[in-house]
Formats: C-alpha cells, structure tokens, sequence
C-alpha cells in the first residue's frame, strides 16, 4: 500500500503532528517546529544542517576567542568559532494549494491545515536566515499573492494569509506555475505544496518553465493516511469534497484497485519533479513536520546551497 517514504532525521524528540495542530496560533506552530528542530540540531552529531557545522567549526587553541559565540556555549556548553562567508540571501515563493480538497482529514486535522503549517514553518525558517520569502495561495483561482520580502510586518502578513479557510471548487495545479513564472522575474527558489489530485497531464510543461528560467523547484505532496491507503472500515456513501458528487463504496473491496491508482498517480508526479531535477516529498499528515524541514534542507544541501539554521535569529523576533 501507498505510504509517505520515512526520512532519516539527526533530531532528537520530534513533535507529534496532531499535537502540534493543537496549537491554535499558526505562527506558534511554525516557531515550535523551527525552534525544536534547530535545537536538536544543535545535540545532534550529524554534520552539514546545523548551525554549528555550517557556518561555525569547534573552537581550537589559539583562535581569537573575539569568534566565539556565547550563545552557543550557554545553550550547549560547547565552544564554536563564527565562520563567515558571503551568500546573497534566497527569494523564497511558497504556492500553497487552498482548494476543498484540502479540507479533507481523519487525524484531527486537515491537509490544508497541515499544509499552512509547513509552509508557515519554511516561512518562518527562512525569515530566520534573512531570506526574502513570498506567497501564492490557489484552488481553481489565484487568490492571495504576497511578493518575497524580508521586512518588519511581512511574515505576520504571510501567516494570516495562509490561514484561510479553502473554499474553491476545484484545483487548477497550472495557473499557479504560470502567474509564478510571469511575475517572478529574478531567480528564486518555489516551493509548491498540494494534494496534487488533480490531472497532471500539462504540469510538466509548466513546471519545466519554471525550472528553465533558473528557479529551484521543490514539491511537496501532502496527503491523509487515509488517502494513502483508503484505511476505512465500513461500506459508506461518500462525498467528493469539490464536485458534490456521491458515489457508494465498500472501502475492502475497491482498497486494492484504489491504491494501484494513486501509487501510478504519484509516481508520475515523482518522475515529473526527477526528469527536471525538482525535490520531491511525500508527506501523510501524521508525519512530525521538522521531516520535511529535514528533507528541504537535504535537498539544498545536494544541489550545493549551504543553510544556517538560526544564523540571524538574533531580533528577528516572532514575526516581524
């Protein structure tokens, strides 16, 4: 059966996905897993994510102690040296599907809340960095765009925006990557967040735009466990969120058939993102979300592009 691929993570303790959508504040959710994640980074041996490995190395006799960071050693009791390189700051587009298929869930809640919230997680990571980061939210119409900026005010705008209720009835996976592609001129890095139950026929092209006009394109499918696997038990009447349409189903009896579909449905999607060299993630919504945090830092990481984690936390502040 379909499941959403385990990603091998350094962090320590992960924060339960429904426990974690108990936070009512969006934002609040974004710092906890940004925050946590980080933090275990921190603890953690692997090298090539953390702060500490990216842009710091272990204090050694006879370095100018001027380098050190404090913060560090009161957090970790371990002494690190500043390395400073310079890196131009990314520009961040984030598309965020808000269409009724999104308010779909069985684990407490749903994939546009969980989507929102990983969005608002890369969001508020990025902003750490100092990195510009905007918004594009969808269904089968544009709905809100937000250009990438780094500025007092603009995250907070951004959280709000992704707080929206989806309302649209159906999903358009196209017209996003075309306003993208014609509005956002300099290069940048897109980050697209979807179901992606809709046709996939004419996404290549589209995305293949994108990617030749030299954006870095990660994709991130999120789907319920249920999806994944129509894990339901009894014969039921159900209700296609977006058309209205009723269609009565024994859930043992189509499981099998159903779950050779969407395994061929996204397994083209994965060699759509693999042809044109776009990450692609697999997320259920039971997954803890520093797994996708995880995962888009690994992606960076393989095309070259080095991350600090927290490197400009200092006033950033919670949301400005």
């Amino acid at each position: 059966m379909a499941t959403a691929a385990p990603v091998s993570t350094p962090t320590g303790s992960l924060i339960d996905a429904q426990a974690l959508m108990g936070i009512r504040s969006l934002e609040l959710r974004a710092r906890s897993v940004v925050e946590g994640f980080i933090s275990g980074m921190h603890r953690s041996p692997y090298h090539g994510f953390s702060v500490e490995f990216t842009e710091y190395r272990q204090y050694s006799p006879g370095d100018d102690p001027r380098y050190l960071d404090w913060r560090v050693v009161a957090r970790s009791d371990r002494y690190f040296i500043k390395k400073y390189e310079d890196e131009t700051n990314l520009r961040c587009h984030l598309l965020v599907d808000q269409s009724r298929s999104m308010d779909y869930g069985t684990r407490g809640h749903t994939k546009s809340a969980y989507a929102a919230t990983l969005a608002a997680t890369l969001a508020y990571f990025l902003h750490l960095q100092g990195d510009a980061t905007g918004l594009l939210t969808f269904d089968d119409q544009m709905r809100e765009f937000l250009p990438a900026r780094h500025r007092s005010g603009h995250l907070r705008q951004l959280m709000h925006a992704l707080e929206r209720t989806p309302t649209g009835q159906s999903t358009d996976l196209g017209a996003p990557l075309d306003r993208m592609a014609n509005l956002v001129r300099k290069r940048g890095m897109v980050a697209f967040i979807s179901d992606f139950l809709a046709p996939l026929e004419q996404l290549e092209k589209k995305l293949l735009v994108l990617t030749a006009c030299g954006h870095e394109v990660v994709v991130f499918q999120v789907l319920d466990p249920a999806e994944l696997n129509l894990g339901l038990e009894q014969p039921a009447m159900f209700e296609d969120i977006e058309s209205g349409r009723t269609l009565y189903l024994d859930p043992a009896a189509a499981r099998a058939g159903y779950v050779q579909k969407l395994e061929a449905h996204c397994a083209g999607l994965r060699a759509t993102c693999r042809k044109l060299g776009i990450g692609y993630h697999l997320l259920a919504t039971d997954q803890p979300l520093e797994l996708a945090l995880f995962g888009f830092l690994q992606d960076r990481m393989k095309r070259g592009r080095q991350f600090r984690p927290g490197a400009r936390a200092a006033g950033a502040g919670g949301g400005a």
